[in-house]
């Protein structure tokens, strides 16, 4: 009888060292990769929140109440005038050297269809966030012009 559950205790000694060791091979052994900082800073924080993060060259005219936004690859998409695209103005205010100097900024948008008629971009941009207004290239000649 003491063979028998000597037998029994060693049996469960052995499934438990089988189970353990199974258990350490079985986890997976994941190796980090490099993490490419340019390109997650031009993804959106979350990308489930429809809103996308956009770098390029902002300027508002006060006259004729119009805002344009101008990507590196020079898409240009009219600017929802609301209280962020003010508070984005009045960022930029102290960069410009005229109305119609444009400045750099990276905001986070929603890019929505254009339904005016009288705008001539096919998509517009709503600012949800302002992440960075800077300095612009002085180097740089360009300018954005609005017309009707």
């Amino acid at each position: 009888m003491i063979l028998a559950l000597a037998k029994k205790i060693d049996m469960k000694k052995i499934a438990i060292l089988l189970l353990t060791l199974f258990s350490i091979l079985s986890c997976k052994n994941e190796t980090k990769s490099e993490v490419n900082l340019e390109e997650n800073r031009s993804k959106s924080y979350d990308q489930n929140d429809g809103l996308i993060t956009m770098k390029g060259d902002f300027v508002y005219d006060s006259q004729q109440n119009a805002a344009v936004f101008e990507t590196p690859n020079g898409t240009i998409y009219g600017v929802v005038v609301d209280d962020n695209m003010h508070k984005l103005n009045e960022k930029a205010k102290p960069f410009k050297a005229d109305k119609y100097s444009s400045v750099q900024v990276t905001v986070r948008v929603k890019r929505i269809k254009n339904t005016n008629p009288k705008i001539l971009w096919e998509n517009n941009l709503e600012i949800k966030d302002i992440l960075k207004v800077e300095k612009p290239d002085s180097k740089k000649e360009d300018v954005i012009k609005l017309a009707n």
